[in-house]
């Protein structure tokens, strides 16, 4: 079998296994009130960062312990020319899932999104959507078709949030003073239709929204039944920040790179979560 064949299918098992995760309900994850979750944040290529969650997680040893994967491609280069092979941990993560089906899980992200429906994301000067195809191309030659669509069927296979019996609720972002008016939470209960993955729509919304005020994320409690929320999207330079009392925003693409590890059942407040949170640079 050639490398695209066998990245092909890692893709499609991977794909295959969210769809059929036991936990998942529409496009929302129900974790169970027992064991561990590790959140990350963005990790944008960040394979360093990654191979450390791999170790620090040790899904082998520790079998009710759960992470959240999410912006797993689209690095910022040192150069503008430097080619994007994040691809490559896209491609880790989608084998780590099939070694642990019911232990790895992603969520929707802006960068995956757009990559999916070819909505062009500029960065740095670049065209990082397009970069991103150059580097699979680049990679797999002739396989680079059957590639790409093994890719957006496992893109299109992540759930869109997870919640805990302990009333934490996760997600790559949240919806902003934008597009808040317009976001309606029953999109958890489904799968979403095309039009609601694009700009306008409610699962759009969810991954790309920023700068959610204090009101949104009060008014969004309320709404999800939850008490605090976990995310990405917007970049830390320190790693994380708490914002209104109500949302941990978490950064893993970088030297000072964070996760936070908590347990499932035990009620948390916003400050307890922030106590948990471990920096990579401290893991071996």
């Amino acid at each position: 079998m050639s490398d695209a064949a066998q990245a092909a299918q890692a893709y499609r098992t991977a794909a295959r296994l969210n769809r059929e995760d036991p936990i998942l309900e529409g496009s929302l994850m129900r974790f169970p009130d027992y064991g561990q979750l590790v959140m990350t944040g963005d990790m944008h290529g960040h394979r360093r960062n990654f191979a450390k969650l791999k170790r620090y997680c040790d899904l082998e040893s520790t079998p009710v312990r759960h992470v959240i994967l999410h912006e797993l491609i689209h690095p910022e280069p040192e150069h503008i020319d430097e080619p994007d092979l994040s691809h490559e941990l896209l491609l880790e993560a989608a084998q780590w899932k099939c070694d642990f089906p019911e232990q790895v899980h992603f969520l929707q992200s802006n960068h995956e999104l757009s990559q999916l429906t070819g909505h062009d994301i500029s960065k740095g000067g670049r065209i990082v959507t397009r970069d991103f195809e150059d580097g699979v191309e680049g990679t797999y030659g002739g396989g680079f078709i059957e590639v790409i669509k093994a890719m957006a069927d496992f893109i299109e296979s992540f759930p869109l949030a997870g919640v805990t019996t302990n009333r934490v609720f996760i997600s790559h972002s949240l919806p902003g003073p934008r597009d808040y008016d317009g976001f309606d939470p029953a999109v958890l209960e489904r799968v979403p239709e095309p039009r609601e993955m694009l700009e306008g729509g409610s699962a759009y919304a969810l991954v790309w929204g920023r700068y959610q005020t204090k009101a949104i994320l009060e008014e969004l409690a309320t709404r999800l039944d939850v008490d605090c929320f976990l995310c990405g999207h917007q970049p830390q330079e320190e790693g994380y920040a708490v914002v209104h009392d109500r949302m941990i925003i978490l950064a893993s693409d970088h030297n000072h790179g964070v996760l936070l590890p908590f347990d499932l059942k035990k009620p948390y407040t916003v400050p307890d979560l922030v106590a948990q949170i471990r920096p990579f640079a401290g893991i071996e």
